[in-house]
């Protein structure tokens, strides 16, 4: 499973530095002067990272072979990846990586299937996005989980399952109190 770490935007300067949109939390090791990064499209890569600089908290990069503003345009809008088995595992066990969490079954403490997790979004406070299944209720759509320990107490990696305690109206805006 390939995960996004950046999204190459515009040429800074004229010596080839691009701006990077990072979406990963470790931009000092995955933008490492060395590292060699996957992109999406593939025919744009990979591409080597020769040096890398923040100005006004922006990420600067310049990749190997790209040397002028005219090829640093052409990789505007480049996705930039990873394979998520490169990735280390974390030694907090309440410490979970986006990809090990989209795809889990969501379920009640009464074992109700309620769905399953879309995506996490990051806003601040960190979101789980449920894909609701129907249940019982017949109900469809997505629901947004503060993904905090008091709503979401139990994550089973093992059996795919992410256990939400949640208030009257959370994953259910219908039965709101």
């Amino acid at each position: 499973m390939q995960l996004v770490v950046g999204r190459i935007g515009r040429p800074h300067g004229l010596r080839g530095e691009v701006t990077v949109e990072v979406r990963t939390d470790d931009p000092e090791r995955r933008f490492a002067a060395g590292e060699t990064i996957a992109t999406d499209p593939a025919s744009a890569g990979p591409l080597v990272v020769a040096s890398r600089r923040w100005h006004s908290g922006i990420l600067l990069v310049r990749f190997e072979g790209v040397d002028d503003r005219d090829r640093a345009e052409g990789l505007r809008g480049t996705t930039l990846v990873i394979d998520s088995a490169d990735i280390l595992p974390s030694d907090d066990p309440d410490e979970f990586y986006d990809h090990q969490l989209i795809g889990l079954t969501v379920i009640t403490p009464d074992g109700e299937r309620v769905g399953e997790v879309s995506d996490v979004l990051h806003h601040g406070q960190d979101l789980l996005v449920i894909r609701r299944s129907g249940g019982a209720a017949g109900k469809t759509g997505e629901v947004y989980v503060p993904f905090v320990k008091a709503l979401v107490p139990e994550i089973d990696l093992e059996n795919g399952t992410l256990l939400v305690d949640a208030p009257a109206g959370l994953l259910d805006p219908d039965q709101a109190v």
